[in-house]
């Protein structure tokens, strides 16, 4: 893949989990990464392990970091040309008792920011006649899961992004996928199982295998690394094809 050697990247919610792995992932390939996170203590260690990557912090609810992300970015790296929008956060409640401050947060971070860091960084990509954008979407963004409305709502929302994009972008060589994986072993979803546990009235032992993992065909978790790999594949000339897709990395799931 050393079509991407040389190319700039951001990375939304890179300080851990499956940001990270795509910021490794793709720094390796040669890609100049800006790794964000509202995480400045780890996003910084995890940018100082990287070669040709920089740290910035943003709170993706707010605009004005969103737009000096990518103007920082460019400013140290050069134009935008991969986009990973992945940054992300979960609330577990019914929706009688689910917070309005809480779902308004859920849909800025997971459904607003992408737009505008799409918005922001299309105008270059068309210029070059080049870009690669790739929304982590889930597997919630295919199917539905009870004590999650905002998070099912975003990443419905986020599908619908991707593939406006992919259609507005394709005369200017620009595709946008989404990755659709089902639970993946990171922080995010290691803070789910007391929630889980409550909601459902088990214990926490026994939520990753009655909850988590009993839709899919292939009963695990997937790890970080799997779904960078295929985020990374999306960004190389041989996906130059590929957009406006769902790619599901669910073990399964939606094979039902």
């Amino acid at each position: 893949m050393t079509d991407l050697e040389g190319k700039v990247a951001i990375v939304t919610g890179a300080a851990s989990g499956i940001g990270l792995a795509i910021a490794h992932d793709l720094a390796r390939r040669g890609v100049r990464v800006t790794l964000s996170d509202i995480d400045a203590e780890a996003g910084h260690a995890a940018a100082a392990t990287l070669t040709g990557a920089r740290f910035q912090a943003a709170d993706m609810a707010q605009s004005e970091e969103i737009e000096r992300l990518v103007a920082e970015t460019t400013e140290a790296l050069g134009q935008v040309d991969i986009l990973v929008n992945n940054a992300g956060i979960q609330h577990v409640a019914p929706i009688t008792a689910f917070p309005e401050a809480r779902w308004r947060q859920i849909i800025e971070i997971m459904l607003t920011a992408p737009f505008l860091l799409t918005r922001a960084v299309l105008p270059g990509m068309y210029a070059r006649r080049w870009g690669r954008i790739v929304n982590i979407a889930s597997v919630h963004a295919l199917r539905a899961s009870a004590f999650k409305s905002a998070y099912v709502a975003a990443k419905h929302g986020l599908l619908g992004l991707t593939r406006v994009t992919a259609l507005e972008g394709a005369e200017h060589g620009v595709t946008c996928n989404a990755v659709c994986p089902s639970y993946v072993r990171t922080p995010l979803v290691e803070k789910q199982i007391a929630d889980q546990a409550r909601i459902h009235g088990i214990p926490e032992s026994e939520v990753v295998e009655k909850i988590m993992v009993t839709e899919g065909a292939i009963r695990r978790l997937l790890e970080p690394e799997e779904v960078a790999q295929l985020v990374t594949y999306l960004c190389t000339n041989a996906a130059c094809s590929i957009t406006g897709s769902a790619q599901t990395i669910d073990c399964g799931w939606t094979a039902h």
